[in-house]
Protein backbone atom coordinates (compact mmCIF):
# COMPACT_ATOMS: atom_id res chain seq x y z
CA UNK A 1 0.00 0.00 0.00
CA UNK A 2 1.03 3.59 -0.62
CA UNK A 3 -1.00 6.38 -1.35
CA UNK A 4 0.06 10.30 -1.09
CA UNK A 5 -2.39 12.17 -1.70
CA UNK A 6 -2.13 15.82 -1.92
CA UNK A 7 -4.96 18.77 -1.34
CA UNK A 8 -4.86 22.75 -1.74
CA UNK A 9 -5.98 24.57 1.61
CA UNK A 10 -9.15 26.80 1.12
CA UNK A 11 -8.92 29.81 -1.10
CA UNK A 12 -8.63 31.99 2.06
CA UNK A 13 -5.68 30.09 3.55
CA UNK A 14 -3.60 29.51 0.79
CA UNK A 15 -1.81 32.54 1.51
CA UNK A 16 -0.88 30.72 4.86
CA UNK A 17 -0.71 27.38 4.40
CA UNK A 18 1.09 25.28 1.42
CA UNK A 19 -0.70 22.08 1.04
CA UNK A 20 -2.35 19.13 2.93
CA UNK A 21 -0.16 16.06 2.24
CA UNK A 22 -1.77 12.75 3.01
CA UNK A 23 0.41 9.53 3.58
CA UNK A 24 -0.45 6.07 3.77
CA UNK A 25 2.29 3.51 3.45
CA UNK A 26 2.46 -0.69 4.87
CA UNK A 27 4.09 -3.95 3.61
CA UNK A 28 7.62 -1.83 3.41
CA UNK A 29 11.08 -2.85 4.73
CA UNK A 30 11.54 -0.99 7.96
CA UNK A 31 13.27 2.28 7.55
CA UNK A 32 14.64 5.85 8.17
CA UNK A 33 13.18 8.92 6.78
CA UNK A 34 14.88 12.38 6.55
CA UNK A 35 12.77 15.54 7.43
CA UNK A 36 14.74 17.64 5.56
CA UNK A 37 15.05 21.58 6.09
CA UNK A 38 12.32 22.87 3.61
CA UNK A 39 11.37 26.79 3.77
CA UNK A 40 7.41 25.39 5.53
CA UNK A 41 7.09 24.62 9.33
CA UNK A 42 6.17 21.31 9.50
CA UNK A 43 2.67 20.05 11.50
CA UNK A 44 1.61 16.34 11.29
CA UNK A 45 -1.11 14.35 12.23
CA UNK A 46 -0.47 10.44 12.81
CA UNK A 47 -3.32 8.24 11.58
CA UNK A 48 -2.21 4.74 13.29
CA UNK A 49 1.28 4.60 14.65
CA UNK A 50 2.93 7.54 15.98
CA UNK A 51 5.47 9.38 14.60
CA UNK A 52 9.08 8.19 15.91
CA UNK A 53 12.06 10.77 16.11
CA UNK A 54 15.19 9.04 16.87
CA UNK A 55 17.21 12.34 15.85
CA UNK A 56 16.15 15.99 16.07
CA UNK A 57 17.66 19.14 14.02
CA UNK A 58 18.52 20.55 17.61
CA UNK A 59 20.95 17.26 18.62
CA UNK A 60 20.21 18.27 22.11
CA UNK A 61 16.48 17.41 22.05
CA UNK A 62 16.19 13.69 23.17
CA UNK A 63 14.26 11.38 20.95
CA UNK A 64 10.01 10.25 21.08
CA UNK A 65 7.41 9.39 19.98
CA UNK A 66 4.29 11.77 19.05
CA UNK A 67 0.95 11.63 17.74
CA UNK A 68 1.10 14.90 16.82
CA UNK A 69 4.01 17.17 15.80
CA UNK A 70 4.79 20.85 14.96
CA UNK A 71 8.89 21.72 14.18
CA UNK A 72 9.71 24.96 13.00
CA UNK A 73 12.50 26.30 10.27
CA UNK A 74 15.69 23.98 10.34
CA UNK A 75 19.20 23.57 8.78
CA UNK A 76 19.78 19.63 10.17
CA UNK A 77 17.47 16.55 9.54
CA UNK A 78 15.14 15.04 11.37
CA UNK A 79 15.45 11.43 11.53
CA UNK A 80 11.83 9.08 11.37
CA UNK A 81 12.11 5.53 12.21
CA UNK A 82 9.41 3.41 10.84
CA UNK A 83 8.65 -0.67 11.25
CA UNK A 84 7.46 -1.00 7.26
CA UNK A 85 4.19 1.34 7.93
CA UNK A 86 3.43 5.01 8.63
CA UNK A 87 -0.08 6.65 7.99
CA UNK A 88 -0.65 10.76 8.72
CA UNK A 89 -1.33 14.17 7.20
CA UNK A 90 1.48 16.75 7.24
CA UNK A 91 0.84 20.24 6.54
CA UNK A 92 3.04 23.13 5.28
CA UNK A 93 2.76 25.98 7.12
CA UNK A 94 4.05 29.37 5.51
CA UNK A 95 6.74 30.71 8.49
CA UNK A 96 5.04 34.48 7.82
CA UNK A 97 1.70 32.67 8.77
CA UNK A 98 2.70 31.27 11.73
CA UNK A 99 1.24 34.45 13.98
CA UNK A 100 -2.49 34.07 11.85
CA UNK A 101 -3.04 30.55 12.97
CA UNK A 102 -0.74 29.09 15.42
CA UNK A 103 -0.53 33.04 17.79
CA UNK A 104 3.11 33.01 17.82
CA UNK A 105 6.05 33.87 15.38
CA UNK A 106 7.75 31.34 13.45
CA UNK A 107 10.81 32.09 15.24
CA UNK A 108 9.40 30.51 18.84
CA UNK A 109 9.76 27.11 16.87
CA UNK A 110 13.44 27.42 15.36
CA UNK A 111 14.89 23.68 15.29
CA UNK A 112 12.52 22.51 17.73
CA UNK A 113 9.83 20.21 17.39
CA UNK A 114 6.91 19.68 20.05
CA UNK A 115 3.78 18.04 20.29
CA UNK A 116 1.11 20.09 18.26
CA UNK A 117 -1.24 19.98 21.43
CA UNK A 118 1.84 22.11 23.16
CA UNK A 119 1.12 24.74 20.70
CA UNK A 120 -2.69 24.04 19.10
CA UNK A 121 -4.04 23.61 22.59
CA UNK A 122 -6.82 21.09 23.59
CA UNK A 123 -8.63 21.81 19.86
CA UNK A 124 -5.53 20.91 18.60
CA UNK A 125 -5.66 17.05 20.02
CA UNK A 126 -9.59 17.30 19.43
CA UNK A 127 -8.82 17.58 15.90
CA UNK A 128 -6.41 14.97 15.59
CA UNK A 129 -8.52 12.33 16.89
CA UNK A 130 -11.34 13.82 14.45
CA UNK A 131 -8.80 13.10 11.70
CA UNK A 132 -7.96 9.55 12.95
CA UNK A 133 -11.94 8.77 12.74
CA UNK A 134 -12.76 10.38 9.34
CA UNK A 135 -13.53 7.80 6.66
CA UNK A 136 -11.62 9.32 4.08
CA UNK A 137 -9.00 11.89 2.71
CA UNK A 138 -11.27 14.06 1.43
CA UNK A 139 -13.29 14.38 5.08
CA UNK A 140 -9.91 14.40 6.35
CA UNK A 141 -8.98 17.39 4.61
CA UNK A 142 -12.36 19.25 4.73
CA UNK A 143 -11.41 18.73 8.41
CA UNK A 144 -8.50 20.63 8.28
CA UNK A 145 -9.95 23.40 6.37
CA UNK A 146 -12.25 24.15 8.79
CA UNK A 147 -10.06 23.79 11.85
CA UNK A 148 -7.56 26.68 10.19
CA UNK A 149 -10.37 28.72 8.97
CA UNK A 150 -11.21 29.30 12.76
CA UNK A 151 -7.71 29.88 13.23
CA UNK A 152 -7.74 32.63 11.08
CA UNK A 153 -10.88 33.72 12.30
CA UNK A 154 -9.93 34.39 15.73
CA UNK A 155 -9.59 37.90 17.13
CA UNK A 156 -5.50 38.78 16.44
CA UNK A 157 -3.48 38.66 19.94
CA UNK A 158 -0.91 41.49 18.27
CA UNK A 159 0.71 42.82 15.27
CA UNK A 160 1.39 40.49 12.27
CA UNK A 161 5.06 40.22 11.07
CA UNK A 162 6.65 43.99 9.77
CA UNK A 163 5.91 44.59 6.09
CA UNK A 164 9.83 44.49 5.32
CA UNK A 165 10.43 41.02 6.40
CA UNK A 166 7.67 39.98 4.55
CA UNK A 167 8.66 42.34 1.40
CA UNK A 168 12.31 40.50 2.16
CA UNK A 169 11.16 36.89 2.46
CA UNK A 170 9.05 37.19 -0.60
CA UNK A 171 12.34 38.52 -2.23
CA UNK A 172 13.65 35.25 -1.82
CA UNK A 173 10.82 32.83 -2.72
CA UNK A 174 10.38 35.18 -5.97
CA UNK A 175 14.22 34.73 -6.97
CA UNK A 176 14.17 30.87 -5.51
CA UNK A 177 16.95 32.06 -2.77
CA UNK A 178 19.27 33.61 -5.17
CA UNK A 179 19.07 37.72 -3.23
CA UNK A 180 21.38 38.57 -1.22
CA UNK A 181 21.27 40.13 1.93
CA UNK A 182 22.74 43.76 0.29
CA UNK A 183 20.02 43.82 -2.05
CA UNK A 184 17.06 42.78 0.23
CA UNK A 185 18.34 45.20 2.90
CA UNK A 186 18.20 48.06 0.29
CA UNK A 187 15.11 47.20 -1.00
CA UNK A 188 13.35 47.13 2.22
CA UNK A 189 15.22 49.96 3.49
CA UNK A 190 17.20 48.51 6.33
CA UNK A 191 20.59 47.87 7.66
CA UNK A 192 21.93 44.47 6.76
CA UNK A 193 22.34 44.01 10.80
CA UNK A 194 19.16 44.99 11.33
CA UNK A 195 16.90 43.28 8.64
CA UNK A 196 18.83 39.92 9.82
CA UNK A 197 17.67 40.40 13.70
CA UNK A 198 13.91 41.39 12.73
CA UNK A 199 14.08 38.11 10.01
CA UNK A 200 15.73 35.61 12.43
CA UNK A 201 12.81 36.22 14.78
CA UNK A 202 10.22 36.26 13.12
CA UNK A 203 11.00 33.33 10.77
CA UNK A 204 13.86 31.92 12.76
CA UNK A 205 16.55 31.56 10.33
CA UNK A 206 18.85 34.58 9.17
CA UNK A 207 18.00 35.94 5.56
CA UNK A 208 21.40 34.23 4.17
CA UNK A 209 20.42 30.73 5.95
CA UNK A 210 17.07 30.95 4.42
CA UNK A 211 17.92 31.37 0.88
CA UNK A 212 20.26 28.14 1.25
CA UNK A 213 16.90 26.45 2.51
CA UNK A 214 15.16 27.60 -0.34
CA UNK A 215 17.83 26.77 -2.78
CA UNK A 216 18.30 23.26 -1.20
CA UNK A 217 14.75 22.71 -1.07
CA UNK A 218 13.88 23.08 -4.68
CA UNK A 219 16.74 20.88 -5.84
CA UNK A 220 15.50 17.86 -3.67
CA UNK A 221 11.82 18.56 -4.92
CA UNK A 222 13.59 18.29 -8.58
CA UNK A 223 15.72 15.24 -7.60
CA UNK A 224 12.76 13.67 -6.24
CA UNK A 225 10.90 14.18 -9.17
CA UNK A 226 13.45 12.90 -11.55
CA UNK A 227 13.69 9.62 -9.38
CA UNK A 228 9.41 8.96 -9.32
CA UNK A 229 9.40 8.85 -12.87
CA UNK A 230 13.10 6.60 -13.02
CA UNK A 231 14.90 9.23 -14.76
CA UNK A 232 18.62 9.74 -14.02
CA UNK A 233 18.91 12.58 -11.47
CA UNK A 234 22.04 14.55 -13.19
CA UNK A 235 23.52 16.94 -10.58
CA UNK A 236 25.70 19.14 -12.73
CA UNK A 237 22.36 20.08 -14.49
CA UNK A 238 20.65 20.30 -11.64
CA UNK A 239 23.01 22.48 -9.29
CA UNK A 240 23.13 25.24 -12.17
CA UNK A 241 19.28 24.74 -12.69
CA UNK A 242 19.19 25.93 -8.66
CA UNK A 243 21.59 28.28 -8.30
CA UNK A 244 24.24 26.47 -7.05
CA UNK A 245 28.18 27.05 -8.05
CA UNK A 246 28.70 23.14 -9.91
CA UNK A 247 27.91 19.39 -8.55
CA UNK A 248 30.83 20.03 -6.18
CA UNK A 249 28.91 22.93 -4.38
CA UNK A 250 25.49 20.86 -4.28
CA UNK A 251 26.70 17.93 -2.92
CA UNK A 252 28.36 19.50 0.00
CA UNK A 253 25.57 21.50 0.69
CA UNK A 254 23.54 17.62 0.95
CA UNK A 255 25.79 16.98 3.41
CA UNK A 256 25.26 19.69 5.28
CA UNK A 257 21.63 20.50 5.58
CA UNK A 258 20.69 16.99 4.78
CA UNK A 259 23.43 14.84 6.49
CA UNK A 260 23.88 12.49 3.85
CA UNK A 261 25.35 12.53 0.00
CA UNK A 262 22.25 12.77 -2.57
CA UNK A 263 23.16 8.98 -3.25
CA UNK A 264 22.67 7.56 0.13
CA UNK A 265 18.98 10.32 0.45
CA UNK A 266 18.26 8.46 -2.98
CA UNK A 267 18.76 5.13 -1.71
CA UNK A 268 16.77 5.71 1.49
CA UNK A 269 13.63 7.71 0.08
CA UNK A 270 13.23 6.12 -3.43
CA UNK A 271 14.19 2.22 -2.65
CA UNK A 272 13.33 1.40 -6.39
CA UNK A 273 16.20 3.91 -7.45
CA UNK A 274 19.82 2.35 -7.35
CA UNK A 275 21.62 5.40 -6.80
CA UNK A 276 20.00 6.58 -10.11
CA UNK A 277 22.37 3.51 -11.73
CA UNK A 278 25.11 5.80 -10.89
CA UNK A 279 24.75 8.73 -12.46
CA UNK A 280 25.19 10.61 -9.41
CA UNK A 281 29.20 11.01 -9.07
CA UNK A 282 30.03 12.24 -5.03
CA UNK A 283 32.64 14.92 -5.08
Amino acid sequence: MDERPVACPAPPLRPYVSSYTGYRQAGLPPGRHRGLPSPRLTLIFTLDEPLTLTGHPDPGQAPGTYDTLIGGLHTRPALIAHPGRQSGIQVGLHPLGARALLGLPAGELASIDLPADAVLGRQGAELGERLRAAQGWPERFALLDAYLLRCLSREPGGSGPSPEVVRAWQLLARTRGAAPVALLADDVGWSARHLTARFRQETGLAPKTAARVIRFDRACRLLGDRARTSRPPLLADLAVRCGYFDQAHLAREFRSLAGCPPSQWLAEEFRNVQAAGGAIEER
